[in-house]
């Protein structure tokens, strides 16, 4: 699907109906790394409207010369938002790059967005990350992977196994040659948001946070300190599981997200 935002036309897939999720994707991928992970999930639970774009210069959402910075993007998300969900209650989230968006947009509407997940969130700066280690190595990658996507395997996950690999080849790889490298290095000259998410009163709706131990790109004391903002948050930091946690440990990502999904269930009714 598709809607024009300030003359940019941001593609996006929906599944389902009810109340509005919309879910934002890291760098160097797509909607579909967000939808993969995702859907199992919504799933084994009803009532949810799932919204997943491609953020600019990545899939099929341009980035033209207009878009000079996150805020930029931040503009494009929320014009999206008053486009395709209006004046509805939504939850939010974000992997990565994504959780820094997420992180905006809940700041932005505390009164409208009622829930936000943070997965592997990085933020304006990051610190204190652990170096790219491999816990687990039983995948056989002759003949499976290019040269330059086998680089970007072995560089995002910890856990390399067949089942990972599988991952990998249907959510990650697909979006790889859909990037727009000059685009976003012109975005991201200017990283850091004008207004800081956490600059605002604390947010008083459900927040799910996921860590990996072993995360080289976010870390997870960086993804701890936002705690302090999200008094109703639950924290939490997965062992074998790097940047690609929720690929690594599909279980427990998902045991988490459902319990935050009737968390916000609850909260919404009180």
């Amino acid at each position: 699907m598709e809607a024009t935002v300030s003359g940019v036309p941001v593609h996006y897939a929906e599944y389902g109906g009810g109340t509005p999720v919309l879910a934002l994707h890291g760098v160097g991928v797509d909607h579909r790394e967000m939808a993969g992970a995702l859907e199992p999930i919504f799933r084994t639970v009803q009532g949810f409207r799932r919204l997943y774009p491609d953020l600019p210069g990545m899939g099929r959402t341009p980035a033209p010369e207009t878009i000079t910075s996150n805020d930029d993007v931040l503009d494009l998300l929320l014009g999206l938002i008053d486009s395709i969900i209006g004046d509805e209650p939504f939850l939010v989230m974000g992997h990565s790059y994504g959780g820094y968006l997420a992180r905006a947009i809940a700041s932005r509407s505390p009164e409208r967005v009622i829930g936000l997940a943070l997965i592997c969130p990085v933020g304006a700066h990051t610190r204190n990350v652990p170096k790219h280690e491999v816990l687990v190595s039983s995948a056989d990658l002759a003949g499976e992977l290019g040269p330059e996507l086998e680089a970007s395997y072995r560089g995002y996950f910890v856990v390399q196994t067949p089942e990972t690999l599988s991952r990998f080849q249907e959510f990650v790889a697909p979006a790889a040659s859909l990037v727009d490298e000059s685009s976003l290095a012109r975005i991201f000259s200017h990283w850091e948001l004008r207004d800081c998410p956490e600059a605002a009163k604390t947010y008083p709706h459900p927040v799910l946070i996921l860590a990996g131990r072993r995360d080289a790109t976010a870390g997870h004391t960086g993804p701890w300190e936002l705690t302090k903002h999200y008094p109703r948050a639950t924290f939490a930091v997965l062992d074998r599981a790097g940047h690609a946690l929720f690929h690594e440990q599909p279980g427990l990502t998902q045991a988490l997200i459902v319990e935050w999904l009737a968390r916000v269930r609850e909260h919404a009714t009180t």
